[in-house]
């Protein structure tokens, strides 16, 4: 007996493939288990693309989190994609925050670089341009640390690449409106707690130690996840 066909794929058209538009929704749900689980299902069950996920309590006392979920598609998906969110029961609200008129998004990323002579100076002479951080080095390699919007962390991976470039960790980018408007709780506290999905081919660790001499620049490589 066939097994039945998937849904087709709001992204499966050219034409919603062209239109395509990046948009990061902001969601507030009940802090209990199997949210998250249910948010991620609808995405996947109707055919809908995650590019990064946050989730972190917002609200303590009332028990209420925060998911900010990265996606992309064409206007009316994301319109399709925000009220299929609001259906579900331990959903309060759904804000787009890409349409806000304001928004300030930052993102935290370690970048491991190895690489001897010239490529060793270029690559810390970049970093230094681009004010990231060294974490940890070897006689081989360096981890940086860095902050900022993604198109400036795209930009460093980028330039990192011809110069040894082995792994990237990244956080997803949890945005924040600026000026007096505010994303708000149900009581109107607001907290922000670490908590996200990273990206990159390994987990928020990047692994420290190579052959030769180790020597520990500040804070160890952790990010934190859920």
């Amino acid at each position: 007996m066939n097994a039945p066909a998937p849904p087709p794929s709001p992204y499966s058209s050219a034409i919603g493939k062209s239109n395509a538009e990046s948009h990061t929704l902001s969601v507030l749900v009940d802090n209990e288990p199997g949210v998250l689980a249910r948010v991620v299902g609808m995405f996947s069950g109707r055919g809908f693309n995650i590019e990064s996920l946050t989730v972190a309590e917002v609200a303590h006392e009332t028990h209420l989190s925060r998911i900010t979920i990265a996606t992309s598609g064409t206007p009316e998906v994301i319109e399709q994609v925000r009220h299929q969110l609001e259906r579900l029961v331990p959903v309060h609200s759904v804000t787009d925050l890409t349409l806000a008129v304001r928004a300030i998004e930052r993102e935290l990323a370690m970048v491991k670089v190895r690489g001897k002579g010239e490529n060793r100076v270029e690559a810390l002479r970049l970093a230094e341009a681009f004010r990231a951080k060294v974490i940890d080095a070897t006689t081989e390699s360096f981890i940086f640390e860095l902050t900022g919007a993604p198109r400036k962390i795209d930009d460093f991976v980028e330039l990192m690449r011809p110069l040894g470039l082995v792994e990237v960790s990244r956080t997803a980018s949890p945005p924040s409106r600026a000026g007096r408007a505010d994303l708000g709780t149900k009581d109107g506290r607001h907290e922000r707690r670490g908590g996200s999905f990273h990206q990159g081919p390994i987990g928020g660790l990047l692994r420290r130690r190579d052959r030769g001499d180790h020597h520990d620049h500040g804070a160890g490589s952790e990010s934190a996840g859920q």
